[in-house]
């Protein structure tokens, strides 16, 4: 009979693990804050388009 030896232990894999998903959501969080600083450029006026009634066809 072969006997295994067991040198990771469940507690420390799940503390690991914990940690990076802690490390990642904030990674992602700061990322879309600092996206969200970001001042992107926007039109300063409405756009507004007169459409003439004239060049309507009915079609039935």
């Amino acid at each position: 009979m072969q006997f295994n030896k067991n040198t990771s232990s469940v507690k420390a894999n799940i503390i690991g693990l914990t940690i990076k998903s802690i490390i990642g959501l904030i990674f992602i969080l700061g990322l879309v804050f600092f996206i969200n600083k970001i001042d992107f450029p926007a039109p300063k006026k409405e756009i507004e388009k007169i459409i003439s009634n004239e060049n309507f066809k009915i079609v039935k």
